[in-house]
């Protein structure tokens, strides 16, 4: 379980280029902290968190969207 803050800091490490979205391609280039985002989104994959998750379908996470994924899976505390 994450607090908003420990989140916020997990995006902002995924975030590379900080252009406040995560990419498919930036979730596979750290594999460490991708693993933690489908752990606490209860997702097996960076593709299954899109899919799910990416509400504006432009192929990237914002925060938002990220957060609300964890909410759905109860893990935001």
């Amino acid at each position: 379980m994450a607090t908003e803050q420990e989140l916020q800091s997990l995006f902002n490490t995924l975030d590379r280029d900080q252009d406040g979205k995560v990419s498919i391609n930036e979730l596979f280039l750290s594999p460490g902290l991708s693993a933690v985002i489908s752990s606490e989104t209860n997702t097996s994959s960076p593709q299954e968190l899109l899919v799910q998750y990416d509400s504006d379908e432009d192929g990237s996470i914002t925060f938002e969207e990220l957060k609300q994924a964890v909410e759905k899976a109860s893990n935001l505390t």
